[in-house]
């Protein structure tokens, strides 16, 4: 709140140094003036708390994004549902949960994915809202990677109590999605802060080691992860979170400086491309601005 009011408040204050040096010039009376500055200053102060409160209310709402992605030599379309950055704890609890599984379970997906920091609190206390992941429907099952925050939490208890939801946890690994010959390989790598961290590091090529000619749709939780591969020839579609789109505007700019892309779907190279989802829950202030919440509806296109 105090960022926003900051921001507004620095537009605030430039426009009205560049009305200063209009009045200046004209022959507007000093009341006139007088009145025009006070109504300035109260429309300022209604956009910050305006723009607050719009900004609470985007964190609760979560908004489908349908998009479609023609995957070369995809046999039969597949619909993936993607979910990520839910930061489980504090206002994101077990209601947040059975809400949005109630959502997934709507849209009759082929495969759910959740491309990490899943969980932001101790283990302890986010099993109550954990659990209500048990319920997701889908055909194929439901995937999940690790983010940073989970190296916070401690990665080990995390993955092992979400494979014990009926989620499988990618650990550098693949597995095979639909009829044999019809589907495709999705594979998950740990995220790069298992570099820092020591362990847990991500190995792409020990990741697609068992992957047949079949497409290859890859699990990254940053965007970045892209940087460090030599090449990406062999990998059709990577999903990935972590920026939250920016979260709260202008952070955005901030987040394009440090990941290659904060959101949506992009054509990373010829034979790869590349989806952000922008975050289903929120990181510390339950706000967002210029970047809702979401749940990504994957439509891969023969």
């Amino acid at each position: 709140m105090i960022f926003l009011t900051f921001i507004i408040t620095i537009f605030h204050d430039i426009t009205s140094i560049g009305f200063k040096k209009l009045f200046k010039k004209s022959k507007i009376s000093v009341k006139r003036r007088e009145f025009f500055k006070k109504s300035f200053d109260i429309g300022a102060t209604s956009l910050i708390l305006a723009t607050n409160l719009k900004a609470m209310d985007n964190a609760r709402h979560l908004e489908l994004e349908a998009v479609d992605i023609k995957i070369d030599n995809l046999k039969k379309p597949y619909k993936i549902v993607q979910i990520s950055d839910v930061h489980i704890g504090g206002l994101i609890d077990k209601k947040f949960i059975a809400n949005l599984v109630k959502k997934i379970n709507i849209l009759n997906a082929d495969v759910v994915v959740i491309t990490g920091d899943l969980v932001d609190t101790k283990l302890e206390f986010a099993k109550p809202a954990l659990d209500e992941l048990r319920n997701i429907k889908t055909l194929y099952g439901t995937y999940f990677i690790v983010g940073n925050h989970e190296y916070f939490h401690g990665v080990a208890p995390i993955i092992s109590y979400v494979n014990s939801l009926g989620i499988k946890t990618l650990e550098n690994e693949t597995v095979y999605i639909g009829e044999k010959d019809f589907g495709f390989n999705l594979a998950g790598v740990y995220d790069r802060f298992g570099f820092k961290y020591g362990s847990y590091i991500p190995d792409i090529d020990e990741t697609l080691k068992n992957c047949d000619n079949s497409p290859i749709v890859l699990l990254a939780h940053q965007p970045k992860y892209l940087k460090d591969l030599v090449d990406t020839k062999n990998i059709d579609l990577v999903l990935c979170g972590h920026t939250h789109g920016g979260q709260i505007f202008p952070f955005n700019f901030l987040v394009k400086l440090e990941q290659p892309y904060v959101k949506g779907l992009h054509q990373h190279n010829e034979t790869t491309q590349v989806y952000v989802n922008k975050g289903t829950g929120f990181w510390g202030p339950p706000m967002r601005l210029g970047a809702s919440s979401e749940i990504s509806i994957l439509n891969l296109k023969v």
